[in-house]
């Protein structure tokens, strides 16, 4: 197919007005009728997401924002140089370098990855996010490729031993690729095939393939703990402890006056530095429990009290959140043997867990219980719940329940019931959708005289 576009004749440049609302104003015929195939008109939004994007990022900075697209337009794909500034009220758009290129399609045999009987097949784009994905008749057949279209390749696999042929193959040295992975939502072990496939021009086009089981589940997440040795973790709290200081000093603007957006830029990248130390932590822990010879402190502590003091650590999060925590009274009391370091550590992460799940305006509860020689302490939100099919697996390493979800690792959970466990207790959960979850640390109670519930 050949397609025209209407170009000026001159300098082959294409003007556009749009408000700060992100509606087209006015245009050239170039714009407007690329607009208008995606299905825009003068007056609306912009209809062209690549256009769209880069108009919002031009009034999200307040400076001029130059960038090489590519939008599919019908049956062909234009490559264009867009400008975007910002000027009083309006945004100007300048569209040059318009340039028609063919859609990719598939090559001789490509086709046949698509038949896969046993596993999944898929396809990504450049930026390896799904364009294509099926679950044929298998141990798979259960997941939504709605839910995975548009979310990139790591969505879906794990690759625990790194993706070192994937790589090889968008640097060009390799076309074809096996790949050992891990189905985040089954936690199966699986094999990717896949071809890489390219532009009219000879790029990256994305890859083409499928996913089937392994023979045998592959080694266990170990080696990611293990590599913990040897000063790798002092390695990686240096660099991140200096970008930490050195985006919460841009963000309080230690040196001087900063447009917010740009303060508000250095605070995600603080929170981001800190999530990676507390992963960081959490892999330190991770191997040490599962060393043979861990063993938790024995002491006598009280659950309450130490209830008490995970309310605090909490108490700013919980603030900004909008979240009340109903912590223990001052009078209660529940005594039992075990680790108090580890205890609070267990107790953090829960709370922590109920506040991210807690709506605006809700409250997470911290009840304490002592009888029958245990002694149980409560965390209760009112968030999503669990459904009961997830309950038992969120206990496992590296799971979740919704892997695409912000915040969280995977670990913090299972490293909970693995000390739990350790100092002779369990961890356990009440849940259904909607109504929120219960989550109980049980330990043995101490008793001694004037002990009390």
């Amino acid at each position: 197919m050949v397609m025209t576009l209407d170009l000026p004749v001159d300098d082959r440049t294409a003007y556009a007005v749009i408000d700060r609302d992100g509606r087209l104003l006015s245009a050239d015929a170039a714009i407007a009728g690329l607009n208008g195939r995606a299905g825009g008109v003068l007056g609306l939004p912009l209809a062209v997401p690549q256009l769209a994007a880069a108009v919002w990022l031009t009034q999200r900075l307040g400076i001029p924002v130059s960038r090489r697209l590519i939008v599919a337009d019908e049956e062909a794909d234009v490559e264009l140089n867009i400008q975007v500034e910002p000027e009083g009220d309006h945004i100007q758009m300048a569209v040059s370098g318009w340039t028609i290129c063919p859609v990719w399609q598939p090559g001789p045999g490509m086709m046949l990855a698509h038949r896969v009987d046993d596993g999944l097949a898929w396809e990504t784009d450049a930026a390896l996010r799904f364009v294509f994905l099926a679950s044929q008749v298998g141990p798979d057949r259960g997941i939504d490729p709605a839910t995975m279209l548009g979310r990139p390749l790591t969505a879906l696999f794990r690759f625990d031993d790194g993706a070192a042929p994937i790589l090889d193959a968008l640097a060009g040295r390799r076309r074809r690729i096996e790949q050992a992975a891990v189905n985040r939502i089954t936690g199966r072990g699986m094999i990717l095939s896949a071809t890489l496939r390219t532009d009219p021009m000879g790029g990256v086009a994305g890859l083409v393939g499928t996913a089937r089981l392994a023979p045998t589940d592959p080694p266990g997440e170990d080696v990611l703990a293990t590599a913990f040795t040897a000063g790798l973790d002092r390695a990686l709290r240096t660099s991140l402890n200096r970008i930490v200081g050195e985006a919460d000093a841009i963000g309080v603007r230690q040196d001087g006056p900063i447009a917010t957006d740009y303060a508000d830029y250095a605070g995600d990248i603080a929170s981001a530095g800190r999530h990676l130390m507390g992963m960081v932590d959490d892999l330190i822990d991770l191997q040490a429990i599962e060393r043979p010879d861990f063993v938790p402190a024995a002491e006598s502590v009280d659950l309450a009290d130490l209830g008490r003091r995970a309310a605090g650590l909490l108490a700013v999060r919980a603030d900004h959140a909008g979240v009340t925590i109903d912590r223990p009274d001052a009078e209660a009391r529940s005594p039992c043997i075990g680790d108090p370091r580890r205890i609070l550590q267990i107790l953090v992460n829960l709370v922590g867990n109920a506040l991210r799940y807690s709506p605006t305006g809700g409250s997470v509860a911290i009840d304490t219980d002592w009888s029958g020689g245990a002694a149980r302490i409560t965390i209760a939100d009112r968030g999503k719940g669990i459904a009961a099919e997830d309950q038992a697996r969120i206990f496992g390493k590296f799971e979740r329940v919704d892997p695409g979800e912000a915040g969280g690792n995977g670990l913090g959970l299972f490293i909970a019931r693995r000390l739990a466990t350790a100092m002779g207790g369990d961890l356990t959960v009440e849940s259904a959708p909607g109504e929120g979850a219960r989550f109980t640390l049980t330990l043995p109670a101490r008793q001694a005289s004037g002990d009390q519930q």
